[in-house]
């Protein structure tokens, strides 16, 4: 699916955390429901059974606590998407990522067979529906993580192209797919953030390292040969690049793909290089924009959510810009309307590890939404971000954020100032609560403590939900084109 991703390490972040980041989008005309869960130890299943792909998998006999977002509805599977286990290791799947017919034909999708005639059904390999729930449950560290998923497109394969990223306090790794059963995976450097756009992202690979330390990359055990033996490597120079090798270069990029990299690059750095006119390092068609870069200063929660967010403001293709016609719509949103939601990780180095984690989770378009914070060290989650229903409710987060955004955006210019307060005020005392919760729990050392200030956070922003649904649907109704009063006469 057509997501974004934001990855921050922890000496590019505002207070030392690690943060993941991921705009879960739909499929074109789409719109998934998602809620938030959280599976208590030891209740996954002895074998774990792929809707999809149709393929058995055996589990450990052992799993771990951990939240994760699945789909609501359970035709084609669970779909955990992201979340954080009880020992503080995150995980956001995945990122749609492109490819190329070398590639594919080298080492080709595993794909589910139907049975035909008197031959057998054949399962397929994993993948979206899947990765989570087959890896966040059982690791203890980011590293541990990339090696299980690793082992298991060795041995499964996968019926698609995807990007995973996996974080602890200390580490953040980003692993693309590479055909059907191989993989390349990097720890993304302390002091940078990583920027992926549903493309083929690593721009450099350290094959020493990889068969070596294993400090910073890991690979398929077979790597080199299948480069070698299918002649992929397209590089002029010595230093070996896995997009040009890997990863696609089509025209549809250019509208799809790498505008939203140029976007949250020249946020995130806009003095760096030129981003603007006929001397621009890098424009909204390049594809060599870098896969991670040290900010120009440090990223907020707060940044992450804007650029995810983004709609090119600022520029002459923001699909909500005043008189500008002829741009409009020519380059793909972050802040698309079929976002399912928004999370991001954020695992905290700096308090009790029992209070570390904590999930920041938004639904639908992210131009009209604000987030929510979720202490992840639960067995429970706060009914108003649980109970999302197949039908339309204003019950839940979920439905609310839709019913604005619908709203909002038929009515953009006059009604966005209601979600600009909505945010500033919801975020602060977000940031309050979680302040005071985390004095309490110094007090308090108690698991009662987070799930007490987790409904506190949900009560509050269902009644400010409540209240900014009631402003922008009196201001959409005061817009209606078949509105008239005596004294329009």
């Amino acid at each position: 699916m057509g997501c974004t991703t934001i990855l921050v390490g922890k000496l590019a972040s505002y207070d030392g955390s690690t943060l993941i980041a991921r705009n879960d989008d739909s499929p074109s005309g789409v719109f998934t429901a998602k809620k938030m869960a959280v599976m208590l130890s030891n209740k996954m299943p002895n074998v774990y059974k792929s809707k999809i792909s149709h393929v058995s998998i055996p589990l450990p006999d052992y799993s771990y606590r951990f939240t994760y977002m699945p789909n609501v509805s359970k035709e084609e599977g669970i779909w955990g998407a992201s979340g954080i286990n009880e020992h503080n290791v995150a995980m956001t799947a995945t990122e749609t990522i492109t490819s190329n017919p070398r590639v594919l034909g080298a080492d080709p999708l595993v794909n589910y067979q139907k049975a035909k005639g008197n031959k057998k059904a054949v399962p397929g390999g994993i993948g979206e529906e899947d990765l989570v729930m087959l890896v966040l449950p059982f690791i203890k560290t980011a590293k541990e993580g990339i090696l299980r998923l690793g082992a298991l497109l060795e041995q499964y394969g996968t019926y698609e192209s995807n990007g995973i990223a996996i974080s602890d306090k200390n580490e953040i790794w980003w692993l693309e797919t590479i055909g059907g059963h191989h993989f390349i995976a990097r720890r993304v450097k302390d002091d940078q953030y990583v920027v992926m756009p549903n493309q083929f992202g690593l721009d450099v690979f350290d094959f020493d390292d990889a068969f070596g330390e294993q400090k910073e990359n890991i690979c398929s055990k077979d790597l080199r040969e299948f480069i070698k033996d299918n002649h992929l490597d397209l590089g002029m120079e010595k230093k070996f690049n896995p997009r040009l090798a890997f990863g696609s270069h089509d025209d549809s990029d250019h509208t799809y793909n790498t505008s939203r990299a140029w976007f949250i690059e020249k946020f995130f750095n806009p003095k760096t290089f030129t981003w603007v006119g006929d001397n621009a390092d890098y424009t909204l068609e390049s594809d060599d924009i870098p896969w991670s870069l040290v900010p120009e200063r440090k990223i907020t929660i707060d940044d992450v959510k804007y650029a995810l967010s983004g709609h090119y403001q600022g520029t002459n293709y923001d699909c909500y810009g005043k008189n500008i016609k002829d741009f409009k719509s020519i380059y793909r949103p972050i802040g698309i309307s079929r976002t399912s939601f928004l999370s991001i990780a954020q695992i905290r180095p700096y308090v009790d590890d029992k209070i570390a984690a904590i999930e920041w989770v938004a639904f639908g378009s992210n131009v009209f939404n604000t987030l929510i914070p979720v202490y992840t060290n639960v067995t429970k989650i706060p009914t108003y971000l649980n109970n999302t229903t197949l039908k339309v409710s204003t019950n839940n987060f979920y439905w609310n954020n839709r019913l604005i955004g619908a709203l909002v955006d038929a009515h953009f210019q006059t009604a966005i100032i209601h979600i600009e307060r909505y945010v500033e005020k919801t975020m602060s005392k977000n940031y309050e609560f979680i302040k005071a919760c985390d004095k309490e729990f110094a007090i308090n050392n108690a698991i009662k403590v987070l799930e007490v200030t987790n409904d506190k956070i949900a009560s509050m922003m269902e009644e400010e939900t409540s209240k900014v649904l009631d402003k922008v649907l009196y201001d959409a109704s005061n817009h209606m084109k078949n509105s008239f009063s005596r004294s329009d006469n």
